[in-house]
């Protein structure tokens, strides 16, 4: 492998681990935070990518679409933990399991009726569509260099909003101790209520910058979900930065895992056995610290 192509699955894996760092960063938030397991997570990266599409066909700009589609995934957190999530706070993981799994089967539904079955693709604006050119013959696409940027701010954007400002230090301390934030005054329902509408509206404006770049299509949520709860064991659960450590370390993995050619006594390795090598990642994280990379030990 010479370095330009080396250099562009580097860049590749880097913006890859960062979109999944955006998605399971709010799957983080909620879980460890909240204490509520979110299976639906994946459904609402799947929503925002369709809003994506639709918005941009309504109103001719990409743009419009993502600050519509915010809005409108923040709306709809609040309304779904007014009405089910909140309930949940005190019961077993078997019931938010439960009530998440009807909640994919409700939004893969509303899905087919409401944007059909087709495939359908996002136009990249015209400002993100040049290419960076490398060699002679490759080159790389500005949209992609573009979503890693994004994902940075947002980073460091959500660092800033838990560690520095007081709506942060509510959430820290909601998640700590419930009933002493509660004695104190504090409305703890309304930070529960803000902490799940940003953590649906992340999932949700993952797919909406992803949809230039991949196809948006039924299912699509399913898939990156089960990777997300990869992300959030191996990063460990309630933190922000190890869902980071483990996103960049599983879009490395993943990426080079399927470009390498490593073979062993005759027995080809990679790429043929590519889909393992994350949830080898896994066990080689769970075996060292059962708890995660930067779990808190129990």
């Amino acid at each position: 492998m010479d370095f330009e192509t080396f250099l562009i699955q580097l860049l590749n894996g880097v913006q890859y681990g960062l979109l999944l760092f955006l998605v399971a960063s709010g799957l983080t938030l909620v879980f460890g935070i909240m204490g509520v397991i979110n299976i639906a997570h994946g459904s609402f990266y799947m929503i925002g990518a369709y809003l994506a599409w639709s918005l941009t066909e309504s109103f001719g700009n990409l743009w419009a679409a993502i600050a519509v589609g915010v809005m409108l995934s923040v709306l709809l957190g609040m309304v779904l933990e007014w009405l089910l999530i909140k309930k949940l706070y005190a019961r077993d993981h078997l019931y938010q399991v439960l009530l998440t799994y009807g909640l994919i089967l409700v939004f893969e539904e509303m899905r087919s009726v409401i944007w059909g079955d087709d495939v359908h693709g996002v136009d990249v604006p015209r400002i993100l569509g040049a290419s960076i050119p490398l060699t002679e013959t490759l080159s790389y696409p500005v949209v992609r260099l573009w979503i890693s940027a994004v994902c940075l701010v947002l980073a460091v954007a959500m660092y800033v909003l838990i560690r520095r400002t007081r709506i942060g230090m509510m959430i820290r301390a909601g998640a700590s101790n419930r009933e002493m934030v509660q004695s104190l005054g504090i409305n703890i329902q309304l930070v529960y209520r803000i902490v799940f509408a940003l953590g649906i509206a992340l999932a949700a404006f993952a797919g909406m910058i992803s949809a230039p770049v991949s196809s948006v299509f039924p299912g699509m949520g399913n898939q990156v979900l089960i990777i997300c709860f990869v992300v959030v064991v191996i990063g460990g659960i309630g933190s922000v930065k190890g869902a980071m450590v483990a996103a960049i370390l599983i879009g490395l993995v993943d990426t080079f895992g399927k470009v390498l050619h490593v073979e062993i006594a005759g027995v080809k390795l990679l790429p043929e056995l590519a889909g393992m090598t994350v949830y080898l990642l896994m066990a080689a994280v769970l075996v060292w610290r059962p708890e995660g990379i930067f779990g808190k030990r129990l």
